[in-house]
């Protein structure tokens, strides 16, 4: 398979993401470059492509991705992954505030530590940080799994839904109404059949799986009052 060389530079966001759409429905494997940590690369891509950034990307990186294999080399900023419904993301570094926010499926692997509110508003999918997630993690999560290797921060798993944020390593504080809970032995296996395949499975590690509540699940109660004891 031929390899697509696609410079960023100073060029149109526009222009430069019509090229990697081009090349990706010609089945090119495509090395984007001189990336200068700019914004909005990589957003839309169809499945099957395969798209490798070197150096560091801006925010929304691969967002909204329907189902390409997206590395990124180094660090990213805000949102990486935001909005996706299928494909892989690698992040080789740190990944910024919000990776994976609203996205419904796919995987998201961040090798570094992840910022503040990673996987927030999440409707499905996976997101693997090898490193330490920040503060409020999991923030509203619907659906799908957060799996962090390193440890979390403050407020982590804040107001979920029914997402689950998985840890590894020592937690700074819980957000507001979480429950957590020991996982059985189908649920870890669970989350290592998704490590594997990134080659991160341990079965000596010690989980915390962190689940709502359901404390705020309801705007109403048959106690006007019950609300004072959340």
């Amino acid at each position: 398979m031929s390899e697509v060389i696609i410079e960023v530079g100073d060029r149109g966001i526009r222009e430069i993401n019509r090229e990697i759409r081009v090349a990706c429905e010609a089945g090119s494997k495509i090395r984007v470059t001189n990336t200068l940590s700019r914004h909005n690369l990589g957003v839309g891509l169809p499945k099957g492509g395969e798209i490798i950034f070197e150096g560091s990307v801006g925010y929304y990186c691969g967002g909204l991705n329907t189902g390409a294999t997206i590395s990124i080399e180094r660090n990213t900023g805000w949102a990486v992954g935001e909005g996706m419904t299928d494909g892989l993301i690698t992040v080789g570094g740190y990944a910024g505030m919000s990776a994976g926010a609203a996205m419904m499926g796919g995987t998201i692997h961040i090798k570094g530590d992840s910022g503040p509110r990673c996987g927030v508003a999440m409707k499905g999918g996976h997101i693997v940080v090898e490193g330490k997630i920040g503060y409020q993690s999991g923030f509203m999560a619907h659906s799908g799994k957060i799996i962090a290797l390193g440890g979390a921060g403050a407020s982590c798993a804040d107001a979920l839904w029914e997402g689950e944020v998985w840890v590894a390593g020592e937690v700074e504080s819980l957000g507001v109404d979480v429950d957590v809970l020991e996982p059985t032995a189908e649920e870890v296996a669970e989350v290592d059949a998704v490590l594997e395949p990134l080659g991160l499975k341990d079965t000596s590690r010690e989980w915390r799986k962190m689940v709502s509540g359901q404390r705020l699940w309801y705007f109403e109660s048959r106690d006007a009052n019950a609300w004072l004891m959340i």
